[in-house]
């Protein structure tokens, strides 16, 4: 069903569909019309879940925790400040292997304060055990979500998924939707029953203290769970098709105009939308130039980002976040891909750009292809005004 959809609007309705039996966030910009929405479906009567308000982002990742170790499919979402605030009981989602999907609008961390857009805040959290799923638009917001429940809570994975959508630019920002039927959402999401759970009439203790003798092999069976997901998505995506008609490879990376291509920009998130629109007007003049967009984030798909950029001559990786003292963190895994490979590209470059919510423009998008055939590997901030960096801002 088509419909004229806010992102957050969409996304709520498409965690309705999927039957969250309980429900816990806490507002904070950009994420609040989410479980606005979604607490107006169950005020309604459409949607039977138990909405809880909590107090803090830290109370909403505890709430769901706990619901989901009862055996109850669980939702929440957050963004900035507030994952951050998340954080250490996301840790123990993770380790308790709990599959709890999360929407993160992915909006820029403090200090100083800053309500837009950039990455930050997800990327801080890539250690934590969570799958990430990276979104261009808000149909792929809408699909993704459905599939993060999907993959989550199949008996061999059973992790928590993110599904990072930007801030505004795909939260607020409005799209013709093709919104899924119940019908099909229940025929590709089967209700819900848990591996294990707590349960006064088969006791069984979660989050056991685990001394040197155990921990290191929980740890260890998470990571193999990783790799896992690499062979278990495509198999996922291959049944969304089937069901929905919308095709999204293996839901890992997307290569776009990369076959013949000199030059190639790797990105994940919304911009990879005007990327596709330089790429398109640079093609019309000429210019061998494509996109390697990574969906999937945690787990990294090493092998397939290999295939896709082995025979590119050079390579631009932009992020919209910052390892601070280090290089960028998706240029950092990008590089390490090739590291030692007889076959790689012959120049990989760390762009950033679009922090704080700052605009990527075509422009700014142009000046990154033009700035890859330079003869220099430094890293570069796109768009940066260095008339505020006199007193170090």
């Amino acid at each position: 069903m088509k419909r004229f959809l806010e992102g957050s609007q969409a996304v709520a309705n498409s965690v309705a569909l999927c039957k969250p039996g309980v429900i816990a966030a806490y507002p904070i910009t950009p994420q609040t019309h989410i479980p606005e929405e979604l607490s107006k479906l169950v005020a309604e009567g459409l949607l039977n879940s138990e909405f809880v308000n909590v107090e803090s982002e830290h109370s909403a990742a505890s709430v769901v925790l706990g619901s989901t170790a009862c055996g109850v499919r669980s939702y929440t979402a957050t963004s900035s400040q507030g994952l951050l605030l998340m954080g250490e009981v996301l840790f123990n989602i993770a380790g308790l292997r709990l599959p709890v999907v999360l929407t993160c609008a992915n909006r820029a961390v403090s200090a100083p304060i800053n309500i837009w857009n950039d990455q930050q805040d997800s990327i801080s959290l890539r250690d934590s055990g969570w799958a990430q799923f990276y979104v261009e638009n808000i149909q792929e917001a809408v699909d993704f979500h459905i599939i993060a429940y999907r993959l989550a809570e199949d008996r061999n994975i059973m992790l928590p998924v993110m599904v990072c959508m930007d801030g505004y630019i795909l939260t607020h920002g409005v799209e013709v939707v093709d919104m899924p039927e119940q019908k099909d959402v229940d025929r590709f999401l089967p209700a819900y029953k848990p591996l294990y759970k707590l349960d006064i009439e088969n006791p069984l203790t979660l989050g056991f203290l685990a001394d040197t003798d155990y921990y290191m092999e929980t740890r260890f069976a998470i990571q193999k769970t990783h790799q896992e997901i690499l062979d278990l998505l495509p198999k996922i995506t291959h049944d969304f098709r089937n069901v929905f008609g919308r095709d999204y490879g293996e839901g890992l990376i997307e290569t776009y105009r990369t076959t013949d291509a000199e030059r190639v920009i790797v990105a994940m998130g919304s911009v990879c939308g005007t990327i596709k629109e330089v790429v398109d007007q640079l093609r019309r003049k000429g210019k061998k130039v494509g996109l390697l967009k990574v969906i999937t984030y945690r787990p990294f798909p090493i092998d397939k980002i290999y295939e896709a950029l082995k025979n590119v001559p050079k390579v631009a990786v932009l992020d919209r976040a910052l390892s601070l003292g280090a290089d960028a963190p998706l240029y950092t895994e990008i590089r390490a891909i090739f590291f030692g490979k007889k076959r790689s590209p012959k120049l990989i470059r760390s762009f950033i750009a679009g922090l704080g919510g700052r605009d990527i423009t075509l422009d700014s998008i142009k000046e990154i292809f033009k700035k890859l055939s330079l003869k220099t590997t430094e890293e570069e901030f796109i768009d940066l005004k260095p008339e505020l960096l006199k007193d170090k801002v």
